[in-house]
């Protein structure tokens, strides 16, 4: 089995970055403050409201890791244990995921400020009920946003789900390219997936469809086998980094060209870097540690950082003025703390154990 890719860890450290800063952002605006006359407004625009791609990003990152980790350990897709694939996906999910949804029912009951159900025809029941039962996005689509530190787990829903099927579709096909064709149409379909969804602002945000479509081309990414050479590596990373700094920074240019295509651009560039940046090896990259210590504990921040979101908003609305976007570098250092003793004190260890209580230690 392969280690941890530096590389890839990157990534996924940019993309909670731009999560974290997201959540921030929209409540701490960066227009208006003494960045914005350092910085062009497009580029200030985006780091505040990208959020949503970067989870797209995840999408592609985890599908081409899941299926890269399938072929090494089984040889093939067709090959997949099923117990042992629900196994691994269960120890690495479920413990955080239930200790964040007892804690959020638990301050729901105690009446905190930001974290109480209050929207009509929503109820703590049916919250937790939608968290476990993997449909958080489609109650949310239903029935309108819930409390952010419940709403960041939309896209868990959809991964989770796509990871139920996954497997059987691969046992069930048994050919490599039957089961590429498959996930290319779905990957492909994800332009038309969104535009029927116009109209309904949250599900087409919150919709299984696109984000399974995100995922299905991480899975393609690994199903190529890529070894690229230096040279094919080099430009597969300079076309995907291109693409992927123009869908999320360029959106105000590329929508008008691309429309709901612009994710379709996402997807497909953050294959390619995944593919280029996988076969780099474990070689380190200067002067991105701290954002690959993010990329690892991703997981564990994406499910806590609204914790530290909202005192730290709190804080900045409290010393209103130009200066107030600097509190965006607690804010990250905070997730990234908590996210770090929440693996060390619950997910790490409670994931060694559960797989070696369920026999995939």
């Amino acid at each position: 089995m392969r280690g941890r890719n530096p590389g890839i860890d990157l990534l996924r450290g940019l993309s909670i970055v731009l999560v974290v800063l997201h959540h921030v952002g929209m409540r701490v605006p960066f227009k208006g403050s003494a960045l914005g006359a350092v910085l062009p407004a497009w580029f200030l625009s985006a780091l505040a409201w990208s959020g949503y791609e970067a989870v797209f990003v995840f999408f592609v990152v985890s599908g081409y890791l899941i299926a890269t980790n399938a072929l090494d350990r089984w040889g093939s897709l067709a090959a997949v244990d099923l117990r042992a694939f629900y196994a691994r996906r269960a120890s690495r999910i479920l413990p955080c995921l239930l200790a964040l949804v007892a804690v959020l029912a638990a301050l729901h009951a105690a009446g905190a400020a930001d974290y109480v159900i209050r929207r009509p025809g929503q109820s703590l029941g049916r919250a937790v009920l939608a968290a476990l039962g993997l449909h958080l996005n489609w109650y949310e689509g239903v029935t309108g946003y819930l409390p952010g530190n419940w709403d960041v787990l939309w896209s868990l829903s959809i991964e989770e789900v796509f990871y139920l099927a996954f497997p059987i579709a691969a046992l069930l096909t048994r050919r490599k390219g039957v089961l590429a064709a498959i996930l290319a149409v779905l990957a492909l379909s994800l332009p038309w997936s969104r535009a029927a969804l116009q109209g309904t602002p949250i599900w087409q945000e919150k919709a299984y469809l696109p984000g399974m479509a995100g995922i299905a081309m991480g899975v393609l990414a690994a199903l190529a086998q890529a070894r690229p050479g230096p040279d094919a590596r080099r430009l597969l990373a300079a076309l995907g980094g291109a693409g992927l700094f123009a869908a999320i920074f360029l959106q105000t240019w590329l929508w008008p060209v691309l429309r709901n295509g612009d994710l379709l651009l996402l997807t497909g560039s953050a294959a390619l870097l995944v593919i280029a940046l996988h076969a780099r090896g474990p070689a380190p990259l200067p002067f991105t540690g701290w954002l690959q210590a993010m990329g690892r504990l991703s997981y564990e921040i994406y499910l806590t950082h609204m914790f530290i979101v909202w005192p730290i908003v709190r804080l900045a609305k409290a010393r209103p003025g130009p200066w107030a976007f600097l509190w965006h570098v607690p804010a990250l250092l905070a997730a990234w703390g908590l996210g770090w003793l929440v693996a060390k004190a619950l997910s790490q260890p409670a994931e060694r154990a559960l797989r070696t209580r369920l026999g995939e230690a």
